[in-house]
C-alpha cells in the first residue's frame, strides 16, 4: 500500500494538510534540537523515514546532526533517494538510507543519541515492540521523539476535523494519489490510535522516563518524548 502511494506521497500530504505538515515538522525539529545538550553527539535514527522529509529537515536545522533514515518500504526510500540526490553535499553526506523495520533494527545497542518517528508509529503494531527496539539502540540519556496524529476520538474544532478525517480525506486522497484505500487506512489508523495520555503511558511502560507530550492545533497532532535512563542529553520539558 505504501509503495503504491510513494510517487505522489509528498504532494498528497501538502494538499491534504493545506501545507500544515511542513509547519508540524518544523516545530518537531525544533523540539528535537532543543533536547540536545551543546557539544554532544547528534546521531539520529529516523524511523519510518519515508521520502526523507523529516530526515532532510533534521540535518538542515539541527547543527551537527547525522541521520540514519530507516524504512521498510523500498519505493518510499527510492523516492527519498531521488530527493537526496538533488540536495546539497552537506545534506547528502549526513543522511544514510537504511532498509529495515522498526521491530528488528539493524543497529547495535546504544548506538544513537535520538530516535524520531513522524506519522509512522501508528502503523507499528505492537507499538511496545517498536519502542523496546528504540530503547535498545539509544544511548543512556538518549531521547525518543514522536510526532503523530491525535486519536480523533473527541470532537476537534467542533467536529469539523473528524468529518474531514473520516469522509473528505479518503475521497480527496483517492483523487490526488489514486488510492482511496490507502487514505481510508489513514483515517482508520488515526481514529484507532490512543489518546495522548494513553500513548504517554505506553511509552513510560516501555521503559522510558521523563515522558511528556504536547498537543498542537487543538490535538490534531501531538508531540511525545521520552528519555532512556542515564546521564546524557538534557531535554526541555513540554507543558501538557
Amino acid at each position: 500500500m505504501f509503495g503504491r502511494i510513494a510517487p505522489g506521497y509528498d504532494t498528497a500530504n501538502r494538499v491534504l494538510s493545506l501545507g500544515a505538515d511542513a509547519l508540524w515538522r518544523r516545530r518537531f525539529i525544533r523540539k528535537v534540537e532543543q533536547a540536545f545538550r551543546p557539544g554532544c553527539r547528534r546521531r539520529i535514527l529516523d524511523l519510518a523515514a519515508g521520502t526523507l522529509e523529516l530526515s532532510l529537515g533534521l540535518v538542515r536545522h539541527v547543527p551537527g546532526a547525522s541521520v540514519a533514515a530507516l524504512d521498510f518500504c523500498m519505493p518510499m526510500l527510492h523516492a527519498g533517494r531521488a530527493k537526496l540526490a538533488k540536495a546539497g553535499f552537506f545534506e547528502r553526506s549526513r543522511v544514510r538510507l537504511v532498509a529495515g523495520g522498526g521491530f528488528c533494527l539493524p543497529l547495535a545497542d546504544a548506538s544513537v543519541d535520538a530516535v524520531t518517528v513522524s506519522f509512522g508509529l501508528r502503523n507499528m503494531l505492537p507499538r511496545s515492540a517498536a519502542m523496546a527496539e528504540a530503547l535498545r539502540v539509544l544511548v543512556p540519556g538518549g531521547m525518543l521523539h514522536v510526532l503523530e496524529f491525535g486519536a480523533a476520538k473527541k470532537h476537534i474544532f467542533g467536529g469539523l476535523y473528524n468529518l474531514y478525517l473520516t469522509r473528505i480525506l479518503p475521497y480527496c486522497g483517492g483523487l490526488i494519489a489514486g488510492d482511496a484505500a490507502a487514505y481510508e487506512h489513514l483515517a482508520r489508523s488515526v481514529t484507532e490510535f490512543p489518546e495522548p495520555e494513553s500513548l504517554g503511558r505506553e511509552i513510560r511502560d516501555s521503559g522510558f522516563t521523563d515522558v511528556a507530550w504536547e498537543r498542537i492545533w487543538g490535538g490534531i497532532v501531538c508531540l511525545h518524548m521520552g528519555k532512556k535512563s542515564g546521564e546524557g542529553l538534557v531535554a526541555e520539558r513540554f507543558h501538557n
